[in-house]
């Protein structure tokens, strides 16, 4: 009998707008928390994985980036694409006061409020890329123009 996955938010907030998701899940543990450790265990390549990360700009506020895993985000650029003077990294200790997730499962699709979404350019000729299901050890694996759709978000140069 196959184990009943148990849902996240951010699995229910693309059910809810009709869009199509694979889970990925793998036994998750504090010594293993790099992306290259996620891709091996599900057997995903890394170019595939990308990460989201929370920001605050001096103008617009919380912003959230998704990016591929093995890149960086590029502060400079993400404020000149969001319209800020300056981007800072939100701080760990706010990241579940504000968004509902905790490092390492913290999803761009589901969050407390709907933030302004950047996702990098480089997902834009991906028919699928893989992000934070809400849920430390589980992933969804997704179709990025759906994923810009869910979030109100855009492509953007940020790496």
């Amino acid at each position: 009998m196959k184990k009943k996955i148990q849902k996240t938010n951010a699995m229910r907030v693309l059910e809810k707008h009709k869009i199509d998701y694979t889970v990925h899940e793998y036994p998750w543990n504090d010594e293993h928390t790099d992306a290259q450790s996620a891709a091996d265990k599900i057997s995903m390549p890394l170019h595939k994985i990308y990460k989201t990360l929370v920001a605050v700009g001096s103008q617009t506020g919380v912003l959230v980036a998704c990016i591929p895993a093995s890149s960086e985000l590029d502060l400079k650029k993400f404020a000149k694409t969001s319209g800020n003077k300056k981007v800072d990294m939100l701080h760990m200790k706010d990241l579940e006061k504000t968004t509902g997730y905790i490092r390492g499962g913290c999803s761009p699709v589901g969050m407390k409020k709907l933030f302004p979404t950047y996702i990098a350019l480089e997902a834009q000729d991906m028919a699928a890329i893989v992000v934070s299901a809400g849920k430390r050890g589980m992933q969804m694996e997704v179709d990025p123009d759906q994923l810009i759709t869910v979030v109100q978000g855009e492509y953007a140069d940020i790496t």
